[in-house]
Formats: C-alpha cells, sequence, structure tokens
C-alpha cells in the first residue's frame, strides 16, 4: 500500500470494522529507511553536533528525552529520491521541532542523514510574504542566498552570550543555495506535499503543501551547517480538512555519518 493510501485506508478501516479490527491491520510505518518505526529508539554520538556547536553552529543539542521517534513523515517533493523526517519531538505543544531527516536517493541508498533543529517558525501574515516564502514571484525562497539577521535570532529568544558566539562582530549570517546553479540568482524552490503520521496506525496525523529549499554555510572548523526554509501550508489534520493554516520553518541541520546512528 502506498504511503499516501495509508492515513485514509486507516482511518477507513477503524470506522467500519471497529477499533480493534484498526489495530490488525498492517502498520503504515513499515518499510521506513533504516528500519525506523514510531516508538524506536535512537542512539546518536554526539561528537558532530557538539563540535559543530563550539565551532559556532545554531544546532540545539539533544535532550535526555529526545530518544524516541514519536512520528514520521515522507515529504515527497519534484527531486530524485524519498526525502523523510523521523521526529524526536513534532513541536505542536510550543516545544521546537527535532528532527533526523533522511534522504534515500533512487536506487534506495541512504546518501544523508541530518540532525535538525527548529530555530523559528514564522507566519506570513500577508499575500506578499506569502508569495515571497512560496518563490511565486521569481524571488524569495529560492534566492542564491539568505541572510540570518542578529535582530532576527534575538527576536527568536537566542540569549546575548550565544548571539556573541554565533555573529562575533558581525550583524548577519550568510547561507548559500544548497542545489541547483550557483550562479543563477533564483531558482524556484522544491514544491510538493507532506504526510505525517503520529501513530503506527495511522490514525492521527496531517497533510501539508510543502515548499522547500535548503542553504548552507561553512563552519569555522570546517564543517557545514544547514539552514533548511520549509513553507508549510496544511490541508489536513487527523482527517478534518477544516484546519487549514500556513507557516515558514526556519531549521538548523548538521550531517550526520550512519555509522554515528542506531534506530532500533
Amino acid at each position: 500500500m502506498g504511503w499516501n493510501d495509508a492515513y485514509d485506508y486507516l482511518r477507513g478501516m477503524a470506522s467500519k470494522r471497529g477499533l480493534a479490527a484498526a489495530a490488525d491491520a498492517p502498520r503504515a510505518d513499515d518499510g521506513l529507511p533504516l528500519g525506523a518505526r514510531i516508538g524506536s529508539l535512537v542512539r546518536l554520538q554526539q561528537a558532530p553536533l557538539l563540535r559543530a556547536s563550539a565551532d559556532g553552529s545554531l544546532i540545539a543539542l539533544p535532550e535526555e528525552a529526545d530518544i524516541r521517534i514519536v512520528a514520521v513523515s515522507q515529504i515527497r517533493l519534484n527531486l530524485g529520491g524519498q526525502l523523510y523526517r523521523y521526529y524526536l519531538s513534532t513541536g505542536d505543544r510550543d516545544e521546537q521541532e527535532k528532527f533526523l531527516q533522511v534522504y534515500q536517493n533512487a536506487q534506495g541508498a541512504v546518501t544523508e542523514i541530518l540532525f535538525c533543529t527548529q530555530l523559528t517558525r514564522v507566519i506570513p501574515e500577508t499575500a506578499e510574504d506569502q508569495d515571497a516564502y512560496m518563490g511565486a514571484s521569481g524571488a524569495g525562497l529560492g534566492d542564491r542566498s539568505y541572510t540570518l539577521s542578529r535582530q532576527q535570532l534575538a527576536a527568536s529568544g537566542l540569549d546575548a552570550a550565544d548571539l556573541q558566539l554565533v555573529f562575533g562582530a558581525g550583524d548577519g549570517l550568510d547561507y548559500w543555495r544548497d542545489g541547483g546553479d550557483p550562479d543563477l540568482a533564483f531558482l524556484p524552490p522544491y514544491a510538493g506535499s507532506a504526510t505525517r503520521i503520529d501513530d503506527a496506525a495511522g490514525q492521527r496525523g496531517l497533510r501539508q503543501d510543502i515548499y522547500f529549499m535548503p542553504y548552507v554555510r561553512q563552519l569555522g572548523g570546517g564543517g557545514n551547517e544547514y539552514l533548511l526554509i520549509t513553507t508549510a501550508i496544511l490541508t489536513s489534520v487527523n482527517g478534518d480538512r477544516s484546519r487549514r493554516g500556513i507557516h515558514v520553518d526556519f531549521v538548523i541541520g548538521i550531517p550526520l555519518e550512519q555509522q554515528r546512528l542506531v534506530i532500533q
């Protein structure tokens, strides 16, 4: 059964045959890369994250509670391969999102893993802002570079000591688009949809239309830090299509080698 059908199928089974029947249905989170499932324990070596943090990264280090996958999503974009997010925290209850982003190429091999933490969330309030964050007018999301300002991060809650570590005497951090011809001033963002399931039966979750672009900068120690900008247009929550909304997530990602990660 395809991922897009699992959510509706399992909800339909539950309503027609009762919750007991739904419990016997196949898991909606089968067949994920690295053997991940909702409820899986995650163990990762933090050395790359500690090193990145010491080099001025904006990444938030994992906490003791961040050891279990609580939700999974597949993001279908107009690119080759498959993109998955394994959530250690969904951010639905005022906490910051934390997740592992896993890219699986067209041959089925995992070629990239990022440990990601949400930096801030923006609600675009005008039509012009929404167009910019969707790259609809040939500018905005998809521009060659993006600059995070000291003022923007101060407003997100970063304290003075962290601001000094990250910015020094500067006022902004420049990230460069990670993809496409670097000589192009603008490249349309990747567009598609995301389906997140919050339980193994697929009865709870959400669907979103997605506009996405990764940016990257080099840290002082030579490693890369990614800025993932995702515009999400909510189309349903737990099957309820009346639940609508739009937001833009700014997420920091640090690459992890697969041998530093164990999912059980």
